[in-house]
């Protein structure tokens, strides 16, 4: 009974380490999230600046060529 009941309590402990390791993987996820939104950022808020200047100013130039 007693070894059972040691068994039982291994398990319990393994579980909790298990909870540990996944908040600390998804607390890394969203660091890496975070350093992309803010990295990605800049350079799509660069894009739609010079996007804008181009509609607005409706010239050709080197940001405002179209693709063919």
């Amino acid at each position: 009974m007693i070894t059972r009941i040691l068994r039982v309590e291994r398990k319990l402990r393994d579980a909790g380490a298990s909870a540990v390791e996944y908040g600390l993987l998804v607390a890394a996820i969203a660091a890496v999230i975070v350093g992309v939104v803010f990295g990605l950022g800049g350079v799509v808020s660069d894009t739609f600046s010079q996007t804008q200047e181009c509609f607005e100013s409706q010239q050709d130039g080197p940001n405002c060529s179209p693709n063919p």
